[in-house]
């Protein structure tokens, strides 16, 4: 998956995306990648077996006119949704990859902005990006979900995200919308649990502690935004093997929501929206 950017600027990391069940989320998600996503970049959508025959039909749609550098792979039986995952990130090497839900909608520039905050401080490990179901990435309450955004909504917190001070704050770990992963870091720490864990999103945290116990950093990409429907969780399990491997990890991430040490940066993202295409006065002054 070599070669340089279709329009001449430095070229993104490889968006993997791996693919679920639910075509409705899944079209969506293509088609927010085509409209946000610069032309060019690389894409690999990873199956785990997982796409039925309406799936199979919008992929093969989506790879004949999306306008980014892509690629789809197929396993002939599952494997599981970590050790799929951990497999697709090994073929990667060391290289730099953003993860994206296979039931999130990124919002415009989001992998550009997501490389640009990891570019700026060599200290980030993992970059995640607001999103209205992020848990502590969560925009406009910490810890609480808010309806997804319409494409419009999207693209109007999307231009507020990005005019936001370049702070990178840290997050407790990378959360599984949407994540930047340094590949230097994620291979000093190891490959993903596929043993402990069952769930992308435990697995993920799990990775985040190890990278962050060697020294790096997993930050807060605030000027970056991607929905989603819902949050991610847990299989069956997995919190209590993250318990077990990091005792420290459920009561700090508890006080994390409790206390919100990054208040001030949501108020300042919904004082930039309130900015951003105000409405028309007709509406101000509708019945």
């Amino acid at each position: 998956m070599a070669g340089g950017d279709r329009a001449g600027t430095p070229e993104l990391p490889v968006v993997l995306l791996p693919v679920a069940v639910d075509d409705g989320t899944l079209d969506a998600c293509l088609a927010a990648l085509d409209a946000g996503t610069p032309a060019g970049t690389r894409v690999w959508l990873a199956d785990d077996a997982q796409a039925g025959p309406r799936g199979l039909a919008i992929i093969e749609r989506w790879l004949e006119r999306t306008p980014l550098r892509a690629e789809y792979t197929r396993r002939q039986r599952p494997l599981g949704e970590v050790a799929h995952l951990d497999e697709v990130l090994a073929a990667c090497g060391d290289a730099d990859v953003i993860v994206l839900a296979p039931d999130a909608v990124p919002g415009p520039g989001w992998a550009r902005q997501l490389a640009a905050c990891a570019a700026r401080d060599g200290s980030i490990a993992t970059a995640t990006p607001w999103c209205n179901a992020g848990e502590a990435a969560a925009w406009p309450a910490c810890g609480e979900v808010a309806p997804q955004p319409d494409g419009a909504g999207l693209a109007r917190l999307a231009r507020a995200a990005e005019t936001m001070p370049q702070l990178h704050p840290e997050l407790p770990a990378a959360i599984d919308h949407a994540v930047f992963i340094r590949g230097r870091a994620r291979a000093k720490a190891g490959g993903l649990d596929a043993a402990s864990y069952a769930s992308w999103y435990a697995a993920l945290i799990d990775l985040s502690l190890r990278m962050a116990g060697l020294g790096w950093r997993n930050a807060l990409c605030e000027t970056a935004f991607v929905a989603r429907r819902g949050e991610g969780g847990p299989a069956d399990g997995d919190l209590e093997a993250l318990a077990a491997r990091w005792p420290a990890w459920p009561p700090r991430l508890a006080r994390f929501l409790m206390h919100d040490p990054l208040a001030d940066c949501r108020t300042a993202l919904a004082q930039r929206l309130d900015g951003i295409d105000p409405p028309a006065q007709h509406e101000l002054f509708a019945p």
